[in-house]
């Protein structure tokens, strides 16, 4: 009976606490006992082994990480600062986004996070924060009062001779003894009050049964006689020897992903004596495993209550979720119901620090943007052409008889003094004439500031002789007035424009912000500051009545636009050599700093959408 394989099928993957005499933690292990104090470790290998189940947590935690964390200016300038520094710098060798990253990913895979905060010398704020793995975190068993307040910490659970765990105190702010303290947080778990277990706990039996197929497949591959053919030859029974070598032959030559298509031939001088090869067939076996292939996705993906796995980046063929708007409305769902509350309990986590350091200012974090993106005709007109734009509608592009009024975007406004006044001053992008330097958010320019004459200017001194004698150039090219502006180019190289743009999208814009995104002008900065709000944004100034300046509060409080300032260089002008490339020497805004050239300081505002500001642009709170 030695010889029979016995295979057990019961399988307990549930997490199981015990206290166990002599030790001052708390193991944490499974229920069947192969993983004696080391359940975080048993869900390490289930993401190893498990695709469908790690694609998820993988997609799971760049989403609740997001982009980047950000706060927005408070009139509390020196928490700001602290602030902002605390989040480029959060240790030595990180950001406060790249710790963040690391407890979304052992918060969505563990079921919790763990920081380590280092304390300064005098123990009056933390300098430092750490992420720390939350598979080499034990609790220490409870005080009197049913608290933890030591934790154990070893590189390797499964060895802890060889790696003794040290103790490390809890996170107490009446306590701050030890320059190094721990913060572990998570999400309840009905009957788990020292460790916080994952929110897919039911799936992982599914995902196990993802691993043992996978294996399974592997294993046939690589051993393709294994369990599925019985041998018999019929020429008398051999030495054990003798056996021994015929297996190991028949395994070499004909086991593997390698062996197949191999010929397999037999000598023999009696019909009765030749070999019998008897497959082992299990019934309808692909359909077996396929249906069991679709069941154990379908398990994983409700245990991870994903609404979408085209979310996960896993392909379905039911044809749910596959276009835009479904995705968009699984991607809308599973943000609110999952996302946001691993996030939010992270940042909850992440203000005690703040609390300690006097700077817990809100923040927010910068949150990925869905699989598809939604645009709206502003944005498509801006930077799509026509045919393109009926592409994205689902609609056919139009005969080559047929045409669009030049100016359509009018149709969507009834502000015609606005659409006069973009008639009058608006500009199309330069010829070719004009090669494009710089295209970026306006930053860092004061609202009287004359960038054009500026760059200009500072080009004459750097370049005295602008104009080479040994061009082939005609004069006539580079000397006279522009069509455009009438601006003299034999001396001015560089125009700088500015554009009205997006920065959050909405479906309910403005009057004014449709006809200034619809025209898809540039303009120059003197025409932009003669823009009267309360001729072309009536109502939107201070108490409703008062003009404001558009230049900084664009379309005014709620806007989600911003300008762009695009920088152009006149190709025909020249300094030095024949090669214009390696004559014409080109200054952005960081290189002209680089070369003495420093802008007056600009108002914020300038940088940013009005909804982005305190109040969301408007004078007082709301």
């Amino acid at each position: 009976m030695e010889n029979i394989l016995n295979i057990n099928l019961e399988t307990q993957t549930a997490p199981a606490i015990k206290e166990s005499r002599g030790k001052d933690w708390i193991e944490y292990g499974t229920n069947d006992g192969e993983y004696p104090n080391l359940y975080p470790q048993f869900l390490i290998d289930l993401y190893y082994n498990s695709s469908t189940h790690s694609a998820i947590i993988n997609s799971t935690r760049d989403m609740i990480a997001g982009e980047g964390i950000t706060c927005e200016e408070h009139e509390n300038t020196e928490a700001y600062v602290k602030l902002k520094q605390f989040i480029n710098n959060a240790n030595g060798k990180e950001t406060l986004h790249d710790v963040m990253k690391k407890c979304a990913f052992d918060y969505k895979l563990q079921g919790g996070f763990a920081l380590n905060v280092i304390w300064n010398q005098t123990r009056t704020e933390i300098s430092e924060v750490y992420h720390l793995p939350v598979e080499k975190l034990r609790a220490g068993k409870p005080n009197d009062r049913g608290i933890v307040d030591t934790y154990y910490i070893s590189s390797d659970w499964g060895n802890v001779r060889k790696h003794p765990p040290q103790a490390v105190p809890a996170f107490n702010l009446n306590d701050r003894t030890s320059p190094s303290q721990i913060i572990y947080d998570g999400d309840y778990s009905p009957s788990m009050d020292i460790y916080f277990t994952p929110d897919y706990t039911a799936a992982c039996n599914w995902a196990l049964v993802d691993q043992r197929v996978a294996e399974f497949h592997l294993s046939n591959i690589q051993h393709g006689f294994s369990g599925s053919y019985f041998i018999s030859f019929a020429n008398g029974t051999p030495t054990v020897q003798e056996r021994n070598e015929i297996e190991r032959s028949i395994i070499n030559k004909f086991t593997g992903a390698s062996a197949s298509g191999k010929i397999i031939l037999s000598f023999s001088d009696d019909q009765t004596k030749i070999p019998t090869i008897t497959p082992i067939a299990v019934s309808n076996a692909d359909k077996q495993y396929l249906a069991l292939q679709e069941l154990l996705v379908q398990n994983i993906l409700t245990g991870h209550r994903v609404t979408s796995p085209m979310l996960m980046g896993i392909k379905n063929n039911t044809g749910l979720g596959n276009n835009a708007d479904e995705l968009n409305q699984a991607f809308e769902i599973y943000l609110n119901t999952v996302i946001k509350p691993y996030q939010d309990r992270i940042l909850r986590c992440f203000g005690k620090i703040f609390d300690v350091n006097d700077m817990n200012l809100p923040v927010e974090i910068i949150q990925n943007k869905p699989i598809t993106t939604q645009f709206t005709i502003e944005d498509m007109k801006a930077v799509m052409t026509q045919d393109e734009i009926r592409e994205e509608l689902g609609l056919p592009p139009l005969a080559s008889d047929e045409v669009v009024e030049e100016d359509e975007y009018r149709k969507m406004s009834s502000n015609k003094p606005l659409l006069d006044w973009i008639d009058a001053h608006g500009e199309d992008v330069p010829n070719e004439d004009w090669k494009l330097l710089s295209d970026e958010i306006v930053e860092d320019e004061h609202e009287d500031f004359d960038f054009e004459s500026e760059l200009n200017e500072l080009h004459k001194v750097e370049f005295a002789s602008a104009i080479s004698t040994d061009t082939n150039i005609d004069e006539s090219d580079i000397e006279g007035v522009d069509a455009q502006d009438g601006t003299d180019r034999g001396h001015n190289l560089y125009k700088v424009r500015y554009r009205y743009s997006t920065a959050i999208s909405a479906g309910n814009s403005r009057d004014f912000c449709r006809s200034m995104l619809g025209a898809n002008k540039i303009y120059s900065k003197d025409h932009i500051k003669s823009m009267n709000s309360e001729t072309f944004n009536k109502g939107f100034g201070p108490g409703g009545k008062s003009p404001y300046s558009i230049w900084l509060y664009k379309g005014g409080p709620q806007c989600g636009h911003y300008w762009r300032r695009e920088i152009y260089f006149f190709k025909l002008g020249v300094a030095t050599g024949t090669d214009i490339s390696d004559a014409t020497k080109i200054i952005t805004t960081t290189e002209a700093r680089s070369n003495g050239f420093y802008p007056k300081a600009n108002d914020s505002k300038v940088s940013r959408a009005p909804k982005n500001m305190p109040n969301n642009g408007y004078k007082n709170p709301r």
